[in-house]
């Protein structure tokens, strides 16, 4: 042996013993493995004595084995009979009634009727980004406030909702018809950019969908601010950003909004990403003091044991079922009522052709009576995002 440890010669003989035994256990796993998959009146006596000699191997392999079946349960979706989901309804329609300061909590979910996929749902993008499959981009010019979009601005403008805390950057809470002062879009709205050297920031909503050129750190959309001449940027949080914006993020009405909260609503969110903060959560509050929370998802959520009531159902069916307890009409979405023409800053002459997304515009209906002259909006799109949501809309009459 050299001075101050093994030779050469050892150190190869102990590598080559330590990767012959890892070699061994691994075989050794795929034989329990094999032979736990079999029917145990199927089993050999020879695997039999095989299993009880390799106790420590089957725990292991058992408990793999549970953590992928309750993972796989965690993914189902999951739906309430009609009879069970009627009378939650009606518990659900009591707390929004009693409540004295409400707040909702919304996801991709509640966006699956206007064909914008979910994440985490059979069809959602991670969904099918983890199982290999490419994931499409779509135009979504033609997508409009959901049934559930239209009955939470109805609860609003009812004072039974007294803010509005969204994941989602579809900007379809906006153009429900929802007070930017009632909304916190913590993820940012695809139709606003802002210019961030001016005090304060300046504003720009569009009607095209302004992250055509954006990315994760990288936020510029290629337009110039109107009064400073600055490079104007996006305002959506990526997935390992850090949201810095005032508007529209909006996070000092959302902490405020939790911190008054009684009740909190929950529509169509895994909530998976919201847990990860404690202030809309009242965490710092001893539990007995902390809101009532009512959870709407098809799926799992890490809040569930937390909940005073989960409803397994689509947001839209809820949602109708809801507003009828309540004997509330659910406003028909317009696009001529929509409020994103009127809050649109129109683009300057040389800007026309800074984007190429196709401009949502109010031609897609006939204008109300009393107003055929009146000039369509020549402003800019939506779209860029992915594939197509599996929710069933129901059905509503346009005006």
């Amino acid at each position: 042996m050299a001075a101050g440890g093994p030779s050469r010669s050892e150190r190869k003989a102990a590598e080559r013993v330590r990767r012959l035994r890892e070699e061994q256990q691994r075989e050794r796993l795929r034989q329990v493995s094999r032979i736990l998959r079999k029917a145990a009146a199927e089993r050999s006596a020879e695997e039999g004595r095989l299993l009880a000699e390799s106790e420590d191997l089957v725990t292991e392999l058992q408990g793999r084995s549970r953590r992928r079946e309750g993972l796989k349960r965690r993914q189902e979706e999951v739906c309430d009979d009609p009879e069970e989901l009627r009378r939650k309804v009606r518990e659900l329609a009591g707390a929004v009634r009693n409540a004295k300061y409400l707040v909702v909590y919304t996801g991709a979910g509640i966006s699956t009727a206007a064909s914008i996929p979910d994440y985490r749902g059979p069809n959602g993008v991670w969904t099918l980004l983890q199982k290999g499959r490419s994931v499409s981009a779509a135009d979504l010019s033609e997508a409009e406030p959901t049934l559930t979009h239209m009955s939470i601005a109805r609860l609003h403008e009812q004072k039974l909702v007294q803010h509005v805390v969204s994941q989602n950057c579809d900007g379809l809470h906006l153009r429900s018809g929802l007070p930017r002062t009632a909304i916190s879009e913590l993820h940012g709205n695809m139709y606003i950019e802002v210019c961030t050297a001016c005090t304060p920031n300046r504003e720009y909503v569009r009607v095209f969908d302004v992250t055509e050129r954006t990315a994760l750190h990288r936020h510029q959309t290629g337009r110039a601010c109107h009064k400073c001449g600055a490079q104007l940027r996006d305002t959506i949080v990526h997935f390992g950003e850090r949201g810095t914006l005032g508007q529209p993020l909006n996070w000092e009405a959302a902490t405020q909004a939790a911190s008054k909260a009684d009740t909190i609503l929950c529509l169509g969110s895994s909530l998976k990403v919201l847990k990860k903060y404690p202030r809309l959560w009242c965490m710092t509050k001893p539990p007995s003091r902390r809101p009532k929370l009512y959870i709407v998802n098809l799926q799992w959520t890490p809040k569930d044991d937390w909940a005073a009531l989960k409803l397994h159902g689509k947001c839209d069916d809820v949602m109708q079922l809801l507003m009828d307890e309540l004997g509330l009409e659910i406003p028909p979405y317009s696009r001529w009522q929509d409020p994103i023409f009127s809050l649109a800053t129109p683009l300057r002459a040389g800007e026309e052709g800074s984007h190429t997304r196709k401009s949502l515009c109010r031609s897609r209906e006939e204008p109300p009576p009393g107003d055929r002259g009146a000039p369509l909006s020549s402003a800019p799109v939506l779209g860029g995002w992915f594939g197509k949501g599996c929710t069933k809309r129901t059905k509503r009459k346009k005006t």
